[in-house]
């Protein structure tokens, strides 16, 4: 609880108070001047308390006054009162306010307490707790309470001095604390800096007031261990020099920054404390062991044990603290220690001085600095190395002299050795010695001396026993044993130490030079590679230490080597074995780090010696070793030589097995210390590899024999496991062994893992003595098929792969030593080095490196490259195993292959036909699995080489299947190509870039196919290439897939490439395949092929190479027209297209010539394909914008049996890429660009048509005659073409095309053909080949209505040409002099029974019928055209006409007749008004008498209606009949004065003929046969009464028609009343036919509608004769009363009625003044 807070005060108060109460009740009897003292002081103290607010400082004020009245009770010298007293002064020192003079007054009071010897612990506590609770006490003071405490210590009670002694350390203590704090409280404020003089009292003027005090107290203890009278300690009486020299070490050690800091203080260390300590050493030096004491002049004093350990220990702390300021004496101090060692001096002084140097050997940084102090100083002691070498010669003197320490040893320290990292301990004792019963004790053994080992201390600490008996003063008897075992604690301390301090200052240099030269990408722990790059420059910074440490590794590594291997040899205990082992590897892995190769190859030879059975034949070590062996190496002034191991230690064997060697010499046995050793080099190349350099060679020769002799073998991964060797069952390993051999192979594996962190010069290293193992292991498998040795394989395998972060430094040995071994006869030799290689390249693509490897193209090409090495080899399971190291490679890195991908590719590429099929089939898969997963990953300059890959697979003839797969692959590629163009051609194009430059720099220039097309093109330029190759291919389906593949690629894809790229796809590669298509086609074999390989049969349309090749002709030109379709907008801006044009129109020409109906046909598809191109439309601009500018549309195809559907016409990429741009309006140079080209095109069409349509000039052989569907599709490509070439189309062509036309409608069919192109004989139809021709002659015509004046000449003679087909519906056309049947004829024959070569004519009626029709289209819309009219085309057409119809019934077809009248009424409704109108010009003259010869010949037809005609027909024909008079009625009488006379009697005799029914004896038998035609006689006679008159007659020629037509009318009817009356009468009661009665009623009926016309006729127009001639009928009609039909009866009574107005003649009658 603290003394301020106000519970504690007011406490304080009450305690004070009731302590003087007590103590006046005390001395109320004895001492009455206390008790009022005792009474004053309360009075005092409540004073106190009521009038200050701060008590305490108040009370600290008066504390004499208040302290008085117990001062004045311990005066009493009572017993009881002192304690009260002493009990209250306490008090008020423990509250701190006791003042200076109190406490003054405290101390004398206490003072002559003591020399009353009262209370002597009582005091001692109380001076305690006044010194301790505050700083009051100074000075004199101070002096005299310390003096006090050392008064007590040496009184007679035991008790009394044992306390006193702790006091006077506490207070000691004390004092040196209170002067830390001074220094703490006046840390930051400057004190002027004292010149330290030689007097120690000038000095001391200038310190404060605690360090004074701590000062003079020093430096009397000093005065008072040297026998001095003390200068500040007055009043003392005596002192020892052990208690003097305890507080002198005590303060020493407890306050070694006073002394540092404080000059006054240095001063005294120098001056007081060294001196001291030499002075008191002397009798130590001096006596020998065994001088007897007479020789000397003087009596040697002999060595005192409590002074001497008490003197060792002080100066192991002078050493510890001071030694920077004491360098000069610590120089003697650490000499004497060394001496001390010596034979001759007594063993427990020879303890200590090993427990004192122990002491200094676990504190390496001490140690450092006396190498650096003195033995790096040029005419020093070499201070570090006595030291070891003294431990050494220690040990050895140990081993070689007996105990009793009579005899001196000679110093033979020995061996080499070699500093490195520590290792962690195994702290698990290892599996030797474990199975031989109950472990004997540790110790050494050697040569028959046995020193037992002894647990002295922990590692690291040197606890000390002897040093610590401060108790004893005889020197205590010292164990067997003891000296030997601090002595190898001390070894094995200072190696830690140094190593240890070594390595952490190596590290934090190396750490500190990475930050100054801000390292490159670091690799993991790669200290030599870093102290490498930054040696120069930590030269500059701060050379000590390196120099340093090399220094101390020489100064030590002979006498430690030589202390380890005798040790090693001699020890008998396996945790012995495993520290000095421990000891060995960790020197030679400082050594290795330091750069000291002989040291560390010594150590590391050493346990290599340790780890093989003695005397083993192992040349690496023997040769090695022999450097050092065979001679003594002086190191500064010493000999030092080499111990050999001595084999006489009683190990136990472990092991036993073979020996490696070509010939093998029996069996080595191995001991467990052997084992042992070995877990420690395993350990050693384990931690410290990257040191290891050129000695890997010793570590891993040592290892390999290991091995071999317990028998491991390598398994997955290159790890060795537990296996027996393949001959010999000498192996026999006992079970301790057993169960630990799988810890071995562990470590072996962990060994080779560890070499990850190796730098990359230790790692060379290692490779090359791996390397170099390997060759003498394929040396000794060569000729023999033994086992061979794979541990180097094995391991080379596994080092490279935990080397993956860095492998490019180690690839080129490695891979180049593993491509050897691949080629060794050996099998298993050759197949573990393809796992070797093939896992390494697996495993290095895999590993995820810090600069990724896709953007480390160099190590992505080294790490593939042996894969491509090993295509060379021959051996088949190599190339398996690589292939199938590609797949696995593919499947698990294919995304990230980068720049890998050409050697993997040409891995994969690199079949040949000879190989056998597996291998074949699994490249293949390799191939496949990049084309499907790969191509968005690999660069786009790769694909190149996927195109030429995939094309070899195609080519290779092993395997068809594949070949047929690989095209699709390509397909599949181009598919990619087009999906990612934009891509692939940014990146190709920066490629090609990068590679311009660099061919410019190197001035050669940029050699790649296809050169100066852009790279992206080049890529398609050489995948067409490719499929071009395959496309003439052998085997015809390879072919016909290569050819499918290539066309529908160019065609879907074209789009991408560039203007003038095409140039080169159209010359390079469509047009080169199709020569030598069209050459390997007309060079095929025509013999017959029976089978396809196996049982397939052959279909007989592909039985022939010749057939096959036809096949390939056809699609290919297909292909080709299609692109040349699709692509014409593009194509045509290129310079050469004409050309190009030409030369595909060439070939369209010879193939639509090839005697194979299927070649030519396919011929014509493309012919039709590309001319149904108009100016391509592009994607923005839409059909209508064309009939805008008088382009007609895109041309529908002619016919669905086209060669398929055209494809659209648009570049829709090419457009997005923008190789394209602006909605350009077709220009005239287009235009006249397109009409040179679709000349072109004519003038092939007309070729082709006139030589397939010409006839042959014989019949006897026909070779070939076109079929329906070539010509059908020759004629469809008219329109296309025509509708280019229509302006300048000139009669010729007209005449040309009429040509081909007519040939080709002329052409007969085979009969076998004729059942699929001839319809059933039922119904009449159109051929298709028809069809195309009138769809032509449609275009024609329509083309030169809309034409200009100079087309529609050509009218007339489009009519002479459809007017032809016209007469084919009764004249069928002639194929040359070929017979041909006719449809007609075939109708009542069965077809199959013709002759297989007949030819068959087609039906032609329905096409003459179509031509017809046209006709009198044409003729509707052009009558009235000059051309028309002066050709006389109406007379022609009328002519034409005249055949069928005088044939009518005689035509082959019904129909014929009946289209041609009504087609004949349909002309004259046109053709005649325009006749009249040029009536005058004479132009038709010639046509009428030709249409009065036609209806003539029409009407009274002389073919005979067939008898099965029924009355309906009878009846339908008799209106066309009565059509025609119709028409004559309407449009040829009523102008009769335009038409000529003779022309009009022809027609009004004709009427006459018609209206006549009866019979006359005039007529024929055929006239009768007519049958009776009513209505038509009917409508004649109508048509003669209707012409007899007319209202007003305007000409003469009409008034000439009427009075014809009237007398013509009178006369027939005068003539039929007469017959039929004298007719009936002739017949009696027989009554007279039905058609007489008919005509006679008509006939009647006539005269009454005649009469009644001619009175409604102005009497003006009818002049009398003909009144005449109608009164002069009235006699006749007066005769037929007696007829006894009542028809014709009341007919009569009709006809006669109207006479009544002939009884008088009419009177003209005048009407509104006009006549």
């Amino acid at each position: 609880m603290s003394t301020t807070t106000p519970e504690a005060i007011k406490k304080l108060l009450e305690n004070l108070q009731s302590d003087l109460r007590a103590l006046s009740l005390e001395c109320k009897k004895k001492f009455p001047p206390v008790k009022e003292a005792a009474e004053s002081g309360i009075v005092k103290i409540k004073t106190i308390a009521a009038r200050n607010t701060d008590v305490l400082a108040a009370l600290k004020e008066n504390s004499s006054e208040v302290v008085q009245p117990f001062l004045m009770g311990c005066g009493t010298k009572e017993q009881k009162i002192t304690h009260l007293c002493l009990a209250a002064i306490q008090r008020l020192m423990s509250h701190e306010v006791v003042s200076e003079a109190a406490a003054e007054n405290i101390i004398n009071m206490l003072w002559q307490l003591m020399e009353n010897g009262l209370e002597e612990l009582k005091l001692l506590q109380t001076v305690l707790v006044l010194l301790t609770t505050n700083t009051v006490v100074h000075d004199e003071a101070l002096s005299k309470a310390i003096v006090l405490c050392f008064r007590l210590h040496f009184t007679k009670d035991n008790i009394t001095n044992n306390t006193a002694a702790a006091t006077v350390r506490q207070v000691v203590t004390v004092v040196f604390e209170r002067m830390v704090a001074e220094d703490e409280r006046y840390k930051g404020v400057e004190h002027p800096v004292v010149v330290p003089g030689n007097s120690n009292r000038r000095s001391v003027s200038t310190l404060k007031p605690c360090a004074k005090d701590a000062y003079m107290l020093f430096q009397d203890l000093c005065q008072l261990v040297n026998a001095d009278a003390p200068y500040w300690l007055v009043g003392m009486t005596e002192m020892t020099r052990t208690f003097g020299l305890e507080l002198l070490e005590s303060v020493l050690n407890n306050f070694p920054q006073v002394f540092l800091q404080h000059q006054e203080f240095s001063f005294l260390l120098k001056e007081r404390v060294c001196p001291l300590v030499i002075k008191l050493f002397s009798p130590n030096i001096k006596f020998r062991q065994g001088s007897g004491t007479t020789a000397s002049p003087a009596p040697v004093e002999k060595p005192y044990f409590p002074i001497c350990m008490r003197l060792l220990r002080v100066v192991s702390v002078l050493i510890k603290h001071f030694y920077s300021l004491l360098v000069t004496e610590c120089e003697i101090f650490l000499s004497l220690l060394v001496k001390f060692l010596d034979g001759d001096k007594p063993q427990w002084l020879r303890a200590v001085a090993v427990e004192s140097i122990h002491r200094l050997c676990v504190q390496p940084q001490l140690l450092r600095c006396f190498c650096q102090s003195y033995d790096m100083k040029p005419h020093s002691t070499k201070v570090f190395r006595d030291i070891v070498n003294a431990l050494g010669s220690f040990i050895q003197s140990l081993f070689i002299v007996p105990n009793q320490g009579n005899t001196s040893a000679v110093i033979n320290p020995s061996a080499t050795s070699n500093p490195g990292a520590p290792v962690a301990a195994q702290t698990g004792p290892g599996m030797m010695g474990v199975t031989g019963g109950v472990t004997p004790q540790p110790a050494f053994e050697y040569r028959g001396t046995w020193i037992p080992i002894l647990s002295v201390t922990v590692q690291g600490s040197a606890k000390a026993t002897y040093l610590e008996m401060l108790d004893k003063v005889e020197p205590p008897s010292i164990p067997e044993g003891y000296a030997m075992s601090v002595a190898f604690t001390c070894l094995l301390d200072l190696v830690r130490g140094i190593t240890t301090m070594i390595e952490e200052e190596l590290g934090q240099d190396e750490s500190a030079s990475v930050m100054d030269i801000k390292a490159s990408p670091l690799q993991k722990e790669t200290p030599e590679n870093l102290q490498l790059q930054s040696e120069s420059d930590k030269k500059e910074q701060e050379p000590v230490p390196r120099i340093v440490w090399e220094e101390m590794v020489n100064a030590c590594w002979c006498g430690l080597l030589a202390a380890l291997s005798l040790l090693l040899d001699a020890s008998t205990d396996e945790t012995a074995t495993e520290n000095i082992l421990k000891a060995e590897m960790t020197m030679a892995a400082v050594c290795g780090r330091l750069g000291l190769v002989t040291p560390r190859d010594a150590f590391i030879t050493a346990i290599c010696k340790g780890s093989l059975p003695p005397h083993y034949a192992l040349t690496v070590l023997n040769s090695s070793s022999g450097v050092l062996s065979n001679k003594s190496y002086s190191i500064q002034g010493q000999t030092v030589q080499i111990i050999s191991p001595t084999s006489e230690s009683h190990q136990q064997v472990v092991a036993v097995g073979q020996p490696l060697a070509i010939q093998p010499q029996g069996t080595v046995m191995l001991t467990a210390k052997n084992i042992q050793c070995m877990r420690t080099l395993l350990n050693l190349a384990h931690c410290h590899g990257a040191v290891l350099g050129t000695s890997w060679q010793l570590v891993l020769a040592t290892l390999q024999h290991l091995v071999w002799i317990l028998g491991l073998k390598p398994g997955s991964g290159g790890a060795l496991k537990p296996g027996r060797a393949v001959e010999g069952p000498s192996t026999v390993l006992t079970t301790a062994v057993m169960t630990d051999l799988p810890v071995i192979s562990n470590i072996l594996s962990r060994l080779f893992e560890s070499s990850q962190y190796l730098d990359d010069v230790s790692l060379h290293h290692l490779i090359n003595a791996l390397c170099s193992l390997s060759m003498e292991a394929m040396d000794m498998a060569y000729g023999n098929n033994k086992e061979p040795s794979l541990f180097a394989v094995a391991k080379l395998l596994e080092t490279g792969l935990v080397n993956m972060h860095r492998i490019e430094i180690l690839w080129r040995p490695l891979t180049g030593h593993l491509l050897e071994v691949c080629q060794h006869p050996n099998s298993r030799m050759r197949e573990w080095g393809a796992e070797a290689m093939t896992s390494l390249i697996k495993a290095g693509l895999a590993f995820k490196y810090e600069q990724p490897l896709s953007q480390n193209q160099r190590l992505h090409l080294l790490l593939l490259n042996p894969l491509k090495e090993l295509s060379n080899i021959t051996h088949t399971d190599i190339r398996q195993k690589q292939l199938e190291c590609v797949l696995q490679i593919l499947q698990s890195q294919g995304d990230s292959l980068g720049p890998g991908w050409p050697l993997v590719l040409g891995v994969i590429g690199a079949i040949r036909n000879d190989q056998g099929e597996a291998l074949i089939r699994t490249a293949f898969q390799c191939l496949q699995l990049v084309v499907t997963d790969f191509l968005p990953t690999m660069p786009c300059t790769c694909l190149q080489i996927v195109v030429d890959v995939a094309g070899s697979f195609g080519l290779q003839n092993q395997e068809l299947n594949i070949s047929l797969t690989s095209i699709g692959l390509l397909w599949n590629i181009s598919d990619y190509f087009y999906q990612r163009g934009e891509a692939i051609e940014k990146e190709l194009n920066r490629e090609e870039a990068i590679l311009q430059k660099q061919a410019e720099e190197k001035g050669v220039p940029l050699n790649r196919p296809f050169h100066p097309a852009p790279p992206f093109d080049c890529l398609w330029l050489c995948l067409y290439a490719k499929l071009g190759e395959l496309c003439i291919d052998p085997r015809p389906a390879v072919r016909k897939s290569a050819g499918q593949t290539l066309f529908s690629t160019v065609a879907a894809h074209g789009t991408l490439l560039q203007h003038l790229t095409w140039h080169t796809v159209v010359w390079k590669v469509l047009f080169h395949l199709l020569d030598r298509v069209r050459e390997s086609t007309s060079t095929a074999d025509k013999e017959k092929i029976e089978t396809g390989g196996g049982n397939i049969l052959i279909h007989h349309s592909r039985d022939t190479a010749e057939k096959q090749w036809a096949e390939t002709w056809v699609l290919t030109l297909a292909g080709v027209a299609r692109i040349f379709n699709s692509r014409r907008y593009l194509l045509q801006s290129l310079g050469d297209f004409t050309k190009a044009w030409d030369v595909l129109l060439d070939h369209i020409h010879s193939a639509a010539l090839s005697k194979n109906n299927e070649v030519s046909l396919a011929a014509l598809k493309s012919f039709q394909e590309i001319l149904q191109i108009v100016t391509p439309v592009k994607e923005f601009e839409k059909p209508e914008t064309f009939s805008a500018i008088g382009v007609p549309g895109v041309t529908a195809p002619v016919t669905p049996t086209g060669p398929g559907r055209p494809l659209p016409r648009i570049d829709s990429l090419g457009e997005r890429l923008g190789k394209y741009t602006g909605p350009e309006q077709i220009t005239v140079t287009d235009e006249i660009e397109d009409s040179s080209l679709w000349w072109a095109a004519w003038n092939t069409w007309y070729k082709i048509g006139s030589e397939s349509t010409k006839p042959p000039a014989s019949c006897e052989k026909i070779i070939f005659i076109p079929s329906q569907p070539f010509l059908t599709a020759l004629i469809q490509i008219f329109p296309a073409v025509y509708q280019h070439i229509k302006t300048g189309f000139s009669m010729d062509d007209l005449k040309k095309l009429g040509a081909i036309l007519h040939g080709s409608v002329s052409v007969p069919i085979s009969s076998d053909a004729s059942p699929f192109i001839l319809p059933s004989y039922t119904e009449a139809v159109l051929t298709s080949l028809q069809e195309a021709v009138l769809t032509s002659l449609d275009g024609l015509q329509k083309a030169i209505c809309v034409g200009p004046e100079n087309m529609q000449i050509m009218y007339p003679a489009l009519f002479d040409l459809v007017l032809g087909f016209v007469e084919f519906s009764c004249k069928p056309p002639q194929y040359g002099k070929l017979e041909t049947k006719h449809v007609a004829n075939a109708r009542f024959n069965q077809i199959q029974l013709f002759a297989p070569a007949e030819w068959v004519a087609l039906n032609y009626v329905p096409f003459a019928e179509k031509s017809l029709e046209f006709v009198v289209d044409l003729y509707q819309k052009t009558a009235c055209h000059k051309a028309v009219v002066n050709e006389r085309v109406l007379q022609k057409i009328i002519q034409t006409l005249r055949i069928p119809l005088s044939l009518k019934y005689a035509c082959p077809s019904e129909s014929t007749w009946k289209l041609a009248i009504s087609s004949l009424l349909k002309v004259l409704s046109i053709g005649l008004p325009v006749a009249r109108q040029h009536a005058a010009s004479g132009k038709f003259d010639t046509m009428w008498p030709e249409l009065a010869n036609t209806f003539e010949d029409f009407l009274f037809t002389k073919s005979p209606a067939p008898d099965n005609l029924s009355i309906q027909e009878f009846q339908k024909n008799e209106s066309v009949d009565v059509e025609v008079v119709q028409l004559i009625s309407t449009e040829i009488l009523p102008y009769a004065n335009f038409i000529p006379k003779e022309f009009v009697g022809q027609i009004m005799s004709m009427l006459n003929k018609g209206s006549i029914h009866s019979q006359s004896s005039s007529f024929t038998e055929a006239e009768i046969d007519i049958r009776m035609r009513e209505e038509f006689s009917k409508v004649c006679f109508e048509t003669l009464l209707q012409f007899s008159f007319s209202n007003k007659v305007t000409t003469p020629q009409e008034g000439y028609i009427s009075r014809m037509a009237l007398s013509v009318l009178l006369r027939r009817s005068q003539d039929v009343l007469h017959h039929y009356v004298e007719d009936e009468r002739l017949s009696g009661k027989c009554p007279l036919p039905r058609q007489r009665v008919t005509e006679i009623t008509f006939v009647l009926k006539a005269v009454s509608t005649l009469i009644d016309s001619l009175k409604k006729t102005q009497p003006e127009n009818v002049d009398a004769s003909t009144w005449a001639h109608v009164i002069a009928l009235y006699p006749t009609l007066v005769e037929c009363i007696t007829c006894s039909s009542s028809e014709v009866c009341s007919a009569l009574k009709e006809a006669l009625v109207p006479f009544k107005d002939f009884m008088h003649p009419p009177v003209p009658r005048v009407q509104n003044g006009d006549s």
